[in-house]
């Protein structure tokens, strides 16, 4: 009888350990997808976020889209999500999505029986947001089978743990379907909490086995969906593109059902902005290969609080010559569609790539046969820069107070020169300002004047001659009020194109 009750005892005891009311889930991918000892990976975390400059103030990031591959393979391009992250910030709450790789249902699964485990440690899991939304949303189940051995969720963990001290509570959740309607019913019971409050992480992988130049282009046409923030363009992307016909592809996008919650989720917001910090596919990794090659991007989704994002200083602006031919078509569009007394021709959304949509100051320099006709921008904006470049080009054309406005017979002799800027820096001496490539900004009291870089380049000047026609000519302070004490001086680049 002993015996019997010892052998009841043994076999209870760690069905408790099971079923109990708490049961943590333990890492399954450590040692295969990232190391497994928790000095190498803080080390080898600490190496991807070197590379990066952590950004200003003025944004409060509210969700990130970040790849999920072997870190070997993505895990740069996932700091870079994570590093756009201001130094500092907190939350209440991660939402932590993925789409699962191994279990198909109707619904998103909550894992709320414990907490998640790392090589870095234990990530608390807030069982009780977990469980509200599985008591009043009929999409929000507990599978927590899905869980067990899914690789999208776990792979950011270590991610969350590095870059937050302490981690705030997660909410890890695996989306189940591809049905539009339920996908639409779980971003409704998460739209109580997408807030300022709490950040969105969205895992997904890009585009699946193409080639590599496939994968870049793809990859891009994906992303630029998503920086648009329209679910049903996104949509449409993503047929679009596995119906193309594109060698060896098995999706545009694995986890588009999390990506698609979160369009979903941002469409219900203001003054929200997707913006792209990073793409690399497989290829890049010394590990793969240019042939069956899987892509990564990060995207990160800011809402703007005091002012533009610095660019990180690693990553100079560029533009693309076919995306320079668009900004310029776009001001010299805006400029006869005044003179015609109609609106603009609308823009081709398939143009429109992320850079255009970044919300970025610029400039629009009017010429007419090697004279200035007009130069009037913004040098912050929270407008795409496309919109700032349609609207600066007709306040150049008729709206620059040293010029009348322009009319239909000078139209056809003006060129157009865009200057698209970088952020203002707050400088302590003339010594900094490099000729060619530095613009300049006084402010003296409610007196202010700028002069573009390329100004000083064309006359030759020196850095005391800009300075002194900047103070003279712009600000209104005489030629040597740029030495006043009270006398701000910013520099800033510009990247400069024309027609």
């Amino acid at each position: 009888m002993k015996t019997v009750s010892l052998f009841l005892v043994i076999l209870i005891f760690p069905l408790m350990n099971i079923f109990g009311q708490e049961r943590n889930r333990q890492p399954v991918v450590s040692g295969s997808f990232y190391p497994s000892g928790s000095e190498r990976l803080r080390s080898e975390l600490e190496g991807y976020f070197s590379s990066f400059v952590s950004p200003s103030p003025g944004v409060r990031v509210r969700a990130i889209m970040v790849p999920h591959a072997g870190y070997v393979f993505s895990g740069h391009t996932a700091a870079a999500g994570f590093a756009a992250i201001p130094a500092g910030e907190t939350y209440e709450n991660i939402f932590l999505i993925g789409v699962s790789h191994r279990y198909a249902f109707e619904g998103a699964a909550v894992f709320t029986s414990g907490n998640m485990v790392t090589p870095l440690g234990t990530l608390k899991v807030n069982r009780e947001l977990g469980n509200q939304l599985i008591s009043t949303n009929k999409w929000f189940i507990e599978k927590n089978e899905a869980h067990g051995p899914e690789h999208s969720l776990e792979v950011e963990l270590p991610f969350i743990q590095y870059r937050f001290d302490p981690a705030p509570p997660i909410i890890p959740i695996l989306i189940g379907t591809r049905n539009l309607t339920v996908l639409k019913g779980i971003a409704s019971g998460l739209q109580p909490w997408f807030n300022e409050r709490n950040l969105f992480i969205i895992s997904s992988d890009f585009s699946h086995y193409p080639s590599y130049a496939d994968a870049c282009r793809v990859d891009k046409m994906t992303s630029d969906a998503i920086v648009k923030g329209d679910p049903e363009g996104f949509l449409r992307t993503i047929r679009n593109i596995e119906s193309s016909g594109v060698d060896n592809l098995a999706t545009a996008m694995c986890g588009w059902p999390a990506g698609l919650i979160l369009l979903y989720l941002a469409e219900k917001s203001d003054g929200l902005l997707f913006r792209n910090v990073e793409y690399t596919n497989s290829g890049d990794s010394p590990m793969g290969s240019d042939d069956e090659v899987v892509g990564y991007n990060a995207i990160v989704l800011e809402q703007r609080t005091a002012g533009r994002k610095e660019r990180p200083a690693q990553e100079a602006f560029t533009l693309t010559t076919p995306e320079k031919k668009v900004l310029l078509s776009i001001a010299r569009e805006a400029i006869l569609a005044r003179l015609e007394r109609r609106k603009p021709s609308s823009v081709d959304e398939a143009r429109l790539t992320s850079r255009l949509c970044e919300p970025l100051g610029a400039f629009v320099t009017l010429t007419s046969r090697g004279d200035l006709r007009g130069c009037i921008g913004r040098f912050t904006s929270s407008d795409p820069l496309w919109e700032v470049v349609s609207a600066m080009a007709t306040e150049a054309a008729f709206s620059d107070p040293r010029f009348p406005p322009l009319t239909k017979d000078e139209y056809p002799s003006i060129h157009i020169e865009i200057s698209v800027l970088g952020p203002m820096k707050k400088i302590q001496s003339a010594d900094e300002i490099k000729i060619g490539r530095h613009g300049i900004y006084l402010k003296k009291g409610y007196r202010s004047g700028t002069l573009l870089p390329q100004v000083a380049t064309e006359r030759g000047w020196s850095v005391e001659q800009f300075l002194g026609y900047c103070a003279r000519d712009k600000a209104g302070i005489g030629w040597d009020g740029w030495k006043d004490r009270e006398t701000e001086i910013f520099v800033y680049e510009a990247y400069v194109f024309g027609e």
